[in-house]
């Protein structure tokens, strides 16, 4: 069997197992936390994404790339040309995505289980209320969205299939999901391995390939209908790598190795993270 030991570079220098399905061609993690331990490896100020920091030269640069993309995921947003653009936003951190949607007259709703993140997002949007702690707030309402998106989120789902059941529930007839993942198939994945920044274990319990995202996704009568590259990610993630691999942040070595994947990704199409827009059938 096809394995991989991983440590947690984050919060608690422990080591995960990432087992392998080649019917899928992705890993899971092994063991997984449950649900009471998952959240003790979330609390780090070095997991930007529940905050807004700006500090190191990391957090800025971070901070730089998720601000230049924003506009970018609007746009991809609005291209759908769905009915009344009613976004739900799973995951949605400290709500900058939902602030700069509802200024483009989107109607916005988030779910983001961190309280510190969640009480950010809350201020950064005219309703307050439409942002819950937890996907099910939403199941038993009369809520139905346009367009959800999911980035960098459903590699830290518990029960995926049980999820993906809930967000199709979520879904109107024909409406669009936008998945953003990590790719174990890509270049910088392949290069660095065991360090590889994007297994964060345990908080990301499955590392996905484009065929496993497209098995899952079928089984649930949705479909894959666009690929698209987040070629930013193979920079940053290499960086981090980097670090996790020498002790150092060799920005120069990073930097090649980020232009390395995205440049064979031209060919192969297995950027460092892809996005996959998905059709409700």
């Amino acid at each position: 069997m096809k394995k991989l030991l991983c440590k947690d570079h984050t919060v608690s220098g422990e080591k995960f197992e990432l087992i392998y399905d080649s019917d899928l061609e992705m890993y899971a993690t092994h063991p997984q936390p449950n649900k009471e331990q998952l959240p003790a490896y979330y609390k780090s100020e070095d997991y930007i994404s529940h905050t807004d920091a700006n500090n190191s030269l990391l957090d800025k640069i971070y901070q730089f790339i998720k601000n230049y993309t924003l506009s970018k995921k609007v746009k991809l947003i609005q291209s759908f040309h769905t009915a009344d653009q009613n976004l739900l936003d799973i995951g949605c951190g400290t709500g900058d995505l939902l602030k700069l949607a509802e200024k483009q007259n989107l109607k916005v709703s988030g779910v983001e289980p961190n309280n510190d993140a969640r009480e950010l997002a809350k201020n950064k949007i005219t309703d307050s209320d439409q942002i819950v702690s937890d996907l099910k707030d939403l199941i038993n309402t009369s809520n139905q969205f346009d367009v959800i998106t999911m980035w960098h989120v459903l590699e830290h789902v518990p029960n995926l299939e049980d999820y993906i059941d809930n967000i199709k529930k979520l879904l109107k007839q024909n409406g669009v999901l936008v998945v953003a993942v990590p790719n174990h198939k890509s270049f910088d994945a392949n290069h660095y391995k065991e360090f590889w920044a994007a297994y964060d274990v345990p908080r990301h319990l499955w590392h996905f390939s484009q065929k496993s995202i497209r098995d899952i996704y079928q089984k649930h009568h949705m479909k894959v209908s666009q690929v698209l590259p987040m070629r930013f990610d193979s920079y940053y993630v290499s960086l981090l790598s980097e670090k996790y691999k020498t002790g150092k942040s060799n920005f120069i070595k990073a930097f090649w190795i980020g232009l390395a994947s995205n440049w064979k990704a031209r060919k192969s199409s297995e950027y460092s993270s892809l996005i996959y827009v998905i059709k409700n059938d």
